[in-house]
C-alpha cells in the first residue's frame, strides 16, 4: 500500500465539523460552479448497459463493474466510469443552447484503483459539459473555462476560511498555464508525475493541457481515452491538444492533487484521427460514435471536478478517507489510526 503519512498530522476538524464542513463545500461549490459557468443540474444514471459506447475507457485497462438485468434477458450492465458521453448525449435531448450547459453528481465504482491517500475505490465527482460555438473550439475558450471553474474553487476555498478560521488560504489567485510537452522538455529526467509534482509545488495551481498524445520523448504524459477530449487538434500555442487537468499542491502530502480532468471534446474530424490512432476505428459503428458522426450531438467542452478531493484539500485531510465512505484494507485502517488519521 502506497500510503504517506505527514509528520505530527493533527485534524484540524472533530468527525463532526467535518461532515458538516463537507456539506458546506459540496453545496457552496456546486451552486457557484452552476452560476459561472451556467450550467442546469441533472439526474445521471449510476449505470448504462454495455456495448453502447457511452461508457468512459479512461486509461483504456481499467475493468467496468457489470452485472447481469434479468427483466432485460440478462442483458449486461457496467457501472459508469464517469459520464463524457452521456453529457453529450443530454445535451442534445435536453436541446441545451451555445453558452449553457448541465452538471450532475457522478458516482463510480473503480474497482481496479491502486489505493492510496488521494485514490479509492468509490469516485465522486461534479460531472459538467456545457454547448460551444464552432468559434469556441480554441485554446484561448479552454483556458477561459478553466480560470472561471479556478475562481469557483478560490471563492470556495475563502468561504471554508470564513467558517472554519483554522483553516488558512493557500491557493494562489490565478492558476498556471502549462503544456505537458513543455513538462517534458524541462524535465527530461523525471517521471511524468514527478514533473507534475515540480510545477505544482513551483505554481500552486498549474493546468497542464494536451494529455493523452503522444510527446517527443516518445511517451504519453498519461493516457486519454480516444472519443471524449480532443488530444490531437494542434493549438495556437504550437502544441497539441485542447484538454488538460486542473493540479493544485497539496501542502499536506507534500505533492500535486489533480482536481479536474476536462477539455473540449472530439468533433467528428479528431473522433475519427483519435481512433485511428489508439487503433480501434471499429467503435465508430456503436451508438454515441454514430451519432456524434451524423452531427447529431453538438460541440462541447466539459469535464469531472473530484468532489472528495476538493473536501480531502480544502479541510486539509492527509486521506481521502477521511471524506467518503468507501472500502479500505484493515491494514490500511490500522496504519492511518496509527497515524492520527481516522476514516468517516
Amino acid at each position: 500500500m502506497k500510503l504517506f503519512f505527514p509528520e505530527n498530522y493533527k485534524t484540524k476538524l472533530d468527525l463532526k465539523q467535518t461532515e458538516k464542513a463537507i456539506k458546506f463545500v459540496k453545496d457552496f461549490f456546486q451552486e457557484n460552479l452552476s452560476a459561472e459557468l451556467r450550467l442546469r443540474r441533472v439526474t445521471a444514471p449510476l449505470f448504462v448497459l454495455k456495448g453502447t459506447g457511452i461508457n468512459d475507457d479512461l486509461n483504456g485497462i481499467e475493468r467496468a463493474v457489470t452485472f447481469a438485468v434479468r427483466e432485460m434477458n440478462d442483458a449486461e450492465a457496467e457501472v459508469v466510469h464517469s459520464l463524457a458521453k452521456w453529457k453529450r448525449l443530454m445535451l442534445g435531448q435536453y436541446g441545451i443552447p451555445a453558452g449553457y450547459g448541465i452538471y450532475t453528481d457522478m458516482n463510480a465504482i473503480r474497482a481496479d484503483e491502486e489505493l492510496t491517500n488521494i485514490h479509492s475505490l468509490y469516485v465522486d465527482q461534479w460531472d459538467w459539459e456545457k454547448v460551444l460555438t464552432s468559434h469556441q473550439r480554441n485554446l484561448e475558450y479552454l483556458k477561459k473555462v478553466v480560470s472561471q471553474i479556478y475562481s469557483v474553487i478560490l471563492r470556495t476555498e475563502f468561504m471554508v476560511y470564513e467558517n472554519y478560521p483554522a483553516i488558512k488560504p493557500l491557493l494562489p489567485e490565478e492558476i498556471h498555464f502549462v503544456h505537458s510537452e513543455e513538462l517534458a522538455q524541462r524535465f527530461p529526467n523525471l517521471t511524468t508525475k514527478e514533473r507534475e509534482h515540480e510545477i505544482t509545488k513551483e505554481f500552486g495551481a498549474v493546468f497542464i493541457m494536451g494529455i493523452g498524445g503522444v510527446l517527443s520523448n516518445g511517451e504519453k504524459h498519461d493516457g486519454r481515452a480516444p472519443d471524449y477530449d480532443d488530444w490531437t487538434t494542434e493549438n495556437s500555442d504550437g502544441y497539441k491538444g485542447l484538454n488538460g487537468d486542473i493540479l493544485i499542491w497539496n501542502p499536506i502530502l507534500q505533492q500535486s492533487l489533480e482536481i479536474s480532468s476536462m477539455g473540449i471534446r472530439v468533433d467528428k474530424e479528431a473522433l475519427l484521427r483519435q481512433l485511428a490512432i489508439a487503433g480501434v476505428s471499429e467503435r465508430k459503428d456503436l451508438l454515441f460514435h454514430k451519432k456524434l458522426l451524423k452531427g447529431e450531438l453538438p460541440l462541447s467542452i466539459g469535464g469531472g471536478i473530484g468532489q472528495s478531493r476538493l473536501c480531502m484539500y480544502l479541510l486539509r485531510k492527509a486521506h481521502i478517507g477521511e471524506v467518503q465512505a468507501s472500502l479500505w484494507p484493515e491494514e490500511m485502517i490500522q496504519q492511518c489510526a496509527e497515524h492520527n488519521i481516522f476514516m468517516v
